[in-house]
């Protein structure tokens, strides 16, 4: 993929560019690429990565680079993408509930985003990535929210709660990290005023740990709500094993960190209001005119 697509002056994810057929073979792959730029983001985080820097570590000149490439958003597209790889087993899901396979696509989403911690971050704050990996997972869970019963609005709700719950607690847990003597002087504070906040007190809600459990928890909380509303007949008719719809788009919280959401655009992933797939649309044809 060469040549970006740029609107009102902003590049296009690099996922979007339309496929280009090379002069002749470059020194450079896009894999070799991301693989530099991961590896790069562990050891110095977002801030410091420069094109300089990532050439320097691929042992080229910068202008090689921009045969693929046009900017640092675009490396950070790759490496994104990249962090995920491909889902295990492929695109199957398990045959079991399809409350243990939103479980096992979540943990599959959230692993790796705690393995390398600049991408929850990144992704949270940029348009959606549509990179074949992250779009293999975020199928996979849609899917099984379809086998659950889900559509329309209600699916694409559901699958935004589910991934801005897994964003939310993985950029608390891997980037918050509080000194113990600010985490006391903070409980101090909040006993000195129990008569104003005496359950924030009382259950140390505001300077908690053990991350890992209370994003079990509040998993469970998510789910046993979907089976609540699919119980008790609330849930408008879905497509139950059928196919799920388009994969995710932008959604009006693509991502959170923390305090509440991120992410452009404005159709989020799901199928139509019956549950229909509808056919994808190539790129190329979304791209304005250069």
């Amino acid at each position: 993929m060469t040549g970006g697509k740029t609107r009102g002056g902003t590049t296009w994810n690099i996922w979007l560019w339309p496929e280009k057929t090379p002069r002749g073979e470059p020194p450079l792959s896009l894999d070799r690429i991301a693989t530099a730029t991961v590896a790069l983001l562990d050891e110095e985080g977002i801030d410091r990565l420069t094109m300089r820097r990532l050439a320097d570590r691929l042992d080229v000149m910068a202008p090689s680079l921009y045969w693929h490439i046009d900017t640092k958003d675009n490396v950070i597209d790759l490496a994104l993408d990249a962090v995920f790889g491909p889902p295990p087993g492929g695109a199957d899901l398990s045959g079991r509930s399809w409350r243990d396979d939103v479980q096992a696509v979540v943990a599959g989403i959230r692993e790796p985003l705690l393995r390398h911690p600049w991408a929850t971050a990144a992704l949270a704050s940029r348009p959606p990535s549509v990179g074949p990996n992250f779009l293999a997972r975020m199928e996979l869970l849609q899917a099984a929210l379809v086998r659950a019963g889900l559509c329309g609005t209600e699916l694409k709700s559901a699958t935004w709660a589910v991934f801005n719950h897994v964003m939310g607690f993985t950029w608390s847990g891997s980037t918050v990290r509080v000194p113990d003597a600010e985490r006391e002087a903070g409980r101090e504070l909040l006993r000195d005023n129990s008569d104003r906040y005496p359950n924030l007190v009382r259950n140390d809600s505001i300077y908690c740990t053990g991350w890992d459990d209370l994003f079990t928890d509040g998993l469970e909380f998510l789910l046993d709500g979907i089976s609540a509303r699919l119980a008790a007949g609330t849930v408008a008719a879905g497509a139950g094993s059928g196919t799920a719809g388009k994969g995710p788009g932008a959604g009006s919280g693509t991502a959170a960190t923390g305090s509440g959401t991120a992410g452009a655009g404005a159709e989020g992933p799901g199928a139509g209001p019956e549950g229909a797939r509808k056919e994808p649309v190539r790129a190329e044809a979304a791209l304005p005119e250069s």
